[in-house]
């Protein structure tokens, strides 16, 4: 796999304090708009095109201004997958619980402590769809499309009793447990249909993706009956033991970026699900069923690929989490990949 180019992505001062721009999570094009989110805030950021090989002009949108959310307007929503489409754009937190990290300074007795201590991190249960007017969120547009975020019972309420997920619910994302990282979505507005990636569980090697159908409701979001007695489907996806990073539509097609599910640094694929989008029964995608599109750089401990976006001209967009300080040429600057998808 050879990076055709890289596009610079220039983020203003306030990205740059909380530090968006180097904990990228998701990304999304928007004709001339590039949507992406970090996965320490409460909010999206707009970046404009300047030309072939820059967006700029970036603006920083608040989820709480328009929506209710989970937790604080403040606390941290971990937005883990974007997904445009008509009026609306589309976030989801990875809603995960959290285990406490080990620091170099710790004592032993400290560091075993905080491997211990698990927290729930209810405010990374967001599902939501933000309506757009003039390229920003808003609560209302001027022909009546409203912005909604799913309310009780969310996601891991109908997963209580799920035969597959409900163990992993409570063990934290980076432990093989319960981890969204991706979202794309497809049908008209009002019925649309929607696959959540996750990350985890990875079960005996096969990936998880859960289809959706939110329906809008007195100003809140619900999962309306998908199949017989449940809310939701599940698609078990053998993607060589690898776990869902991001998803993205392509025409009827769903392209995957795969990579480990633990706090591993590679091996990183795209993967593509052939009509995917239509779909209407639950599946087992074997992997001769998925076609292995490309290999995607990682580096140790830097470049890690979170977030995919088609651009024009069958390029992919390809965004990283804590990228190598070769990205980062200036201040405020991080340097995505371009990479052409096969023919």
């Amino acid at each position: 796999m050879d990076i055709e180019r890289r596009i610079s992505l220039r983020f203003g001062s306030e990205a740059v304090e909380s530090a968006t721009h180097v904990n990228l999570s998701a990304v999304r094009t928007d004709g001339d708009h590039l949507w992406v989110a970090g996965d320490e805030t409460a909010t999206v950021e707009r970046l404009s095109l300047a030309d072939t090989d820059e967006y700029s002009d970036h603006v920083t949108f608040s989820l709480a201004d328009v929506l209710t959310l989970p937790g604080g307007p403040d606390d941290e929503v971990d937005v883990e997958g974007l997904a445009r489409h008509g009026p609306y754009l589309w976030a989801v937190g990875s809603h995960g619980s959290k285990r406490k990290k080990i620091k170099p300074h710790h004592s032993d007795a400290k560091a075993a402590s905080r491997l211990a201590r698990v927290s729930e991190e209810p405010s990374r249960r967001v599902l939501a769809r933000l309506a757009i007017a003039d390229g920003a969120p808003v609560t209302v547009t001027p022909d009546g499309h409203r912005s909604a975020a799913l309310g009780t019972p969310g996601i891991l309420d109908q997963l209580r009793d799920d035969d597959h997920l409900s163990p992993f619910l409570t063990i934290p994302g980076k432990d093989n447990g319960f981890d969204i990282e991706g979202i794309a979505v497809h049908g008209h507005p009002g019925q649309e249909r929607l696959f959540v990636g996750l990350r985890g569980p990875v079960l005996r090697g096969w990936a998880t993706v859960l289809e959706l159908a939110p329906r809008a409701e007195d100003g809140a979001l619900s999962l309306a009956p998908i199949a017989a007695g449940t809310r939701y489907r599940k698609h078990f996806l053998d993607l060589d033991g690898l776990g869902v990073r991001d998803l993205c539509r392509h025409a009827d097609d769903l392209l995957i970026l795969a990579g480990p599910s633990m706090d591993l640094d590679g091996p990183v694929r795209v993967y593509r699900w052939r009509g995917a989008a239509l779909i209407d029964a639950p599946e087992v995608v074997h992997r001769s069923e998925l076609h292995h599109e490309l290999d995607l750089p990682f580096g140790a401990g830097t470049d890690h690929a979170e977030g995919i976006a088609v651009l024009p001209d069958d390029e992919l967009l390809v965004v990283y989490d804590s990228p190598d300080p070769a990205r980062m040429p200036k201040r405020g600057t991080v340097l995505a990949d371009v990479v052409r998808l096969p023919g």
